[in-house]
């Protein structure tokens, strides 16, 4: 058990002759009290203060670990955000690419079908036509025929049906 400055204090050194200057003794005595006391009072001090400094290195190394979790939260999320922001990109992506292949689809099958139309209306026309030809022919026809001056004749006199809504049998 160490010493304390009351067991100096208290310490009685017995009587020899010719032993040391008792006066003396207790001055040094004293002095080493004293002395003793102040190492005492600045150990309790440092020690304190270590203790202060291992509190403050504790609530900093508390503050790194924190900073270093924030840091790998935020670097993970980093990484997780940049992936959903990649893969969102390519789901766009894709339905764009799908709505053009759809929006081409649908161009082609309108272009057929408006060609299919063009060959039908193109179709009728030309049957329009020959039909018309053959009509405008049967006409050129009996215009030169001779019924029409039949009809004039029938015209003039009136008193016949006109050959031309007879029957040509009759």
């Amino acid at each position: 058990m160490p010493l304390s400055p009351l067991d100096i204090h208290n310490k009685e050194f017995g009587r020899a002759f010719r032993g040391y200057d008792e006066d003396e003794v207790d001055d040094f005595l004293e002095r080493v009290i004293q002395d003793y006391e102040a190492l005492i009072r600045q150990n309790k001090e440092l020690e304190e203060r270590m203790e202060q400094m291992n509190e403050r290195l504790q609530h900093f190394t508390n503050i790194e670990e924190s900073l270093s979790k924030a840091i790998i939260v935020a670097q993970e999320t980093s990484e997780e955000v940049k992936s959903n922001a990649r893969k969102e990109a390519q789901l766009i992506l894709k339905e764009a690419e799908k709505n053009a292949d759809r929006i081409v689809s649908e161009a082609l099958n309108k272009s057929r079908k408006i060609a299919l139309e063009v060959e039908e209306v193109q179709r009728h026309a030309a049957i329009f036509r020959a039909r018309f030809r053959s009509l405008i022919q049967a006409q050129l026809e009996m215009l030169e025929s001779g019924e029409w001056e039949r009809f004039d004749e029938d015209v003039a006199t009136n008193t016949k049906e006109p050959a031309i809504f007879s029957h040509p049998t009759a």
